[in-house]
C-alpha cells in the first residue's frame, strides 16, 4: 500500500495512467449515510442518493457501496471504508458524511479521487477543508453553487450542478374550493412549521384543512411543540407522521395546494414532487426553491408568517387565481426532468474528476 501511495503522489507512468482510466472511468465508490434505504427515514437527501445510485448503474457504472454512520457517530467506520477504496479510484461522498470529516478525507485526497455531493452547505472550517481537497463537487442547484463560491471561494469549474429529477405522476384533480392544504417535510425547526401554523392561524376564519406529513422523530421536542400549537387550531390540522410510496401518492392526490414554509433549501425536491402531479405550490423563497418552482406557484419571504397567511387567503378566496396557478403547475410539470438526467450530470462530474486527476498526475 505504501508503494502505491507513493506512485499516486509522484505521478503514474503512461501504462499506469491507461490502467487507472480503464478502472475508474466507469466505476465509482459511493459512500452513503446509514439509513439511506430506511423507509421510516424519508428525506430529500436519501431519495437523491438512492436514485442517483440506481441511475448510475443503469448508465453502466459499477457502483460500489460503502454505508457508514455520520461523522460524530462513526469516523472510524468512515476511515475504514475509505481505506478499502483502491488507489486511483473515484469516490462519490455524500456531503452529510464528508463535510464533518476532514481528518479522514483530506489525507486521502491524493490517493482517492473524491467527489463530494453537497445537499446543504454548512459554512464551516471543516467543510472548507474537505471541499478544497476534493477533486470535484456536485450540488443540486445554481443557488447552491453560488453559495459555495461565496463561502469557500471554490472555482466554478470544480462545482457541477446536478438538479434533482422527479418521477412522472398522475395529475391531481383538485377541488372547487381549493381548501385541502398539504405540507410534506420533516417536523424540524428548519422546515418552518411554526411559520406555517401562524399563517394558518391568520386564516382561521376561512374553511380549510391541512395535513403536515413528515417524520416526527428528528427533533421530538420541536415536534411536540408543533403538535401542541396545531391542536390550538383544532382537528383540521393533522400531523400523521411520514408517508411514503402509495400512501404518499394518495396524500398528494387528495390535496389542492402544497404549502412549503422552509427557512432554508438548496433546491426543494418536495416542490417538484408536487408539480409533477400538477399540484400548485405556495413556498418560501429560500435558497434554490425558486429554481424548483419555476412559474408553478407563489413565493413569499422566508420566516414571514403574515405574508404566508396573506397568500393563503388569496388562494382560498380567489377562484381565478387558483385556476391560473393550476394551469401554471401543469405547464411546469411538462418541463421537469427525470432522474436519469440527474445521474448523467453526476457521471460527467465523476468522469471529469477521474481524468483531470490522472492527467495532472501524469504531467
Amino acid at each position: 500500500m505504501g508503494e502505491l501511495r507513493a506512485a499516486a503522489v509522484t505521478g503514474p507512468s503512461k501504462l499506469d495512467l491507461a490502467s487507472s482510466l480503464r478502472r475508474t472511468s466507469r466505476e465509482v465508490h459511493f459512500v452513503l449515510p446509514e439509513g439511506v434505504d430506511d423507509p421510516a427515514r424519508p428525506s430529500g437527501g436519501n431519495t437523491y442518493d438512492r436514485r442517483v445510485r440506481g441511475e448510475l448503474a443503469a448508465l453502466g457504472w459499477a457502483v460500489r457501496e460503502h454505508v457508514v454512520p455520520r461523522p460524530g457517530e462513526g469516523l472510524v467506520a468512515l476511515a475504514d471504508a475509505v481505506r478499502r477504496i483502491p488507489d486511483g479510484a473515484v469516490a462519490l461522498l455524500d456531503g452529510l458524511i464528508a463535510s464533518g470529516a476532514p481528518e479522514v478525507l483530506v489525507p486521502e485526497a491524493r490517493r482517492v479521487r473524491q467527489v463530494v455531493l453537497m445537499h446543504m452547505p454548512l459554512g464551516d472550517r471543516r467543510e472548507r477543508e474537505v471541499l478544497r481537497a476534493a477533486a470535484a463537487i456536485v450540488t443540486t442547484s445554481e443557488w447552491s453553487r453560488r453559495r459555495l463560491g461565496e463561502l469557500y471561494g471554490l472555482p466554478s469549474e470544480r462545482v457541477r450542478v446536478a438538479e434533482p429529477g422527479v418521477d412522472a405522476a398522475d395529475p391531481v384533480r383538485g377541488s372547487a374550493a381549493g381548501d385541502r392544504l398539504l405540507s410534506v417535510a420533516a417536523v424540524i425547526p428548519g422546515k418552518g412549521h411554526d411559520v406555517l401554523l401562524d399563517g394558518l392561524a391568520a386564516t382561521a376564519d376561512l374553511p380549510w384543512r391541512c395535513a403536515c406529513v413528515g417524520p416526527l422523530d428528528r427533533d421530538p421536542g420541536w415536534a411536540a411543540e408543533m403538535r401542541r400549537r396545531a391542536n390550538e387550531l383544532g382537528p383540521r390540522v393533522s400531523l400523521p407522521g411520514p408517508r411514503t410510496g402509495a400512501a404518499l401518492d394518495r396524500t398528494y392526490a387528495s390535496a389542492d395546494l402544497l404549502v412549503h414554509a422552509s427557512h432554508a433549501e438548496t433546491y426543494g425536491m418536495v416542490v417538484t414532487e408536487a408539480l409533477a402531479r400538477g399540484l400548485p405550490v405556495l413556498a418560501t423563497d429560500a435558497g434554490g426553491v425558486s429554481e424548483a418552482l419555476g412559474r408553478g406557484g407563489l413565493l413569499v419571504p422566508p420566516g414571514d408568517a403574515a405574508a404566508l397567511g396573506a397568500a393563503l387567503r388569496r388562494w382560498l378566496q380567489d377562484g381565478e387565481l387558483r385556476e391560473r396557478l393550476r394551469r401554471a403547475a401543469r405547464e411546469r410539470r411538462a418541463t421537469l426532468r427525470p432522474w436519469a438526467a440527474t445521474a448523467a450530470d453526476v457521471a460527467v462530474a465523476l468522469t471529469a474528476a477521474a481524468r483531470a486527476e490522472d492527467l495532472a498526475g501524469a504531467a
